[in-house]
């Protein structure tokens, strides 16, 4: 599993190392771990690998589902099962790609992800953050007492589950507040938090220039629409605004800045709570070519680390350092 912030090089890494590995007599696949790369058109805004990368290396889970549909923790672990079991047929490896949190801990621990209740969730999203706060203490203490104060998302989802199901959130178990052993050898590119601005900044302009605003014209044009998953896309947002006139382009690209920066914020926040996952630093930005020198020698220290992990679950005896997972 390689996890790490946007615009951080998982996937430039990934296919680095999974050609390496290739070249190596060890056959690697990547499957991505990332809930818009699912979305069929919404490819340079996610930074979807390439024709050409795919054609290089099997990928998994990318261009899978309509923009229209909503797209489930539940639906991903499905299909994530099934792509890995493919994968072992046919002899080979999977590296995991993703800087989806919540999807990459429901794959590494098979967490007990409750259902959806649509219906539950209509009736709750026009309270107020304050009243669902009052509610959810009421109905189930505990789980309330997980929800930083004023999270909204966090406190309609315990809600949803709870009111829906009949039964406590907090009964679906420990859930992310635990780390147990994982088969999985997880491995986080580090970037310093004043490089990410400037890295979120060069992936928009690299983007913009590939055709990201014609392929969110595009998306608006569509009859069928799209989901409110897919909506929530970073970058696809501000743009649709400025599409439908209500903000400048500058502005658009500002505000999806920092969106996007305070979303990789978050993204390394939740993975460096995770104490299994060791780091190595990141590649700078390389966007002339497709594995440059930096990403090479990236793709070289997370394979380097994998070895040392998976060797180490099998208890063989090894030199990994245990401070990195620290």
């Amino acid at each position: 599993m390689l996890v790490g912030p946007t615009a951080s090089g998982k996937s430039e890494v990934a296919h680095a190392l999974a050609l390496r590995r290739t070249s190596e007599g060890r056959p690697t696949e990547i499957v991505s771990c990332d809930s818009m790369a699912v979305y069929r058109g919404m490819d340079v805004g996610t930074a979807t690998p390439t024709a050409a990368q795919q054609a290089e290396v099997p990928h998994h889970l990318i261009d899978v589902v309509d923009p229209a549909e909503e797209f489930s923790v539940r639906r991903f672990v499905g299909l994530v099962d099934t792509a890995l079991h493919e994968i072992e047929d046919r002899g080979a490896d999977a590296i995991l790609v993703g800087g989806t949190g919540l999807y990459v801990r429901a794959l590494v621990d098979g967490l007990d992800i409750p259902g959806r209740y649509p219906d539950t969730l209509a009736a709750l999203e026009p309270l107020g953050t304050d009243e669902l706060a009052r509610r959810l203490e009421v109905l189930d203490p505990m789980a309330s007492s997980r929800v930083p104060p004023g999270n909204r998302r966090r406190l309609l989802r315990a809600l949803e589950v709870t009111i829906g199901s009949g039964r406590p959130f907090s009964a679906s178990g420990p859930g992310l507040l635990a780390h147990p052993p994982t088969p999985f050898p997880m491995v986080g590119l580090a970037v310093e938090r004043d490089m990410l601005s400037e890295r979120v900044r060069d992936r928009y302009d690299r983007q913009m220039t590939a055709g990201f605003l014609d392929e969110v014209r595009r998306l608006l044009e569509r009859p069928e629409g799209w989901s409110r998953t897919a909506r929530e896309a970073l970058g696809y947002r501000e743009l649709a605004a400025h599409l439908r006139g209500e903000v400048s382009l500058d502005d658009a690209l500002e505000d999806a800045v920092r969106r996007t920066r305070r979303f990789a914020v978050r993204q390394e926040r939740w993975f460096r709570r995770d104490p299994r996952i060791c780091w190595v630093d990141a590649p700078a930005v390389e966007p002339d070519p497709p594995i440059g020198p930096d990403r090479a020698a990236a793709a070289r220290s997370v394979g380097e680390m994998w070895s040392e992990l998976a060797a180490a679950a099998a208890g063989v005896a090894t030199t990994v350092d245990p401070s990195c997972c620290a």
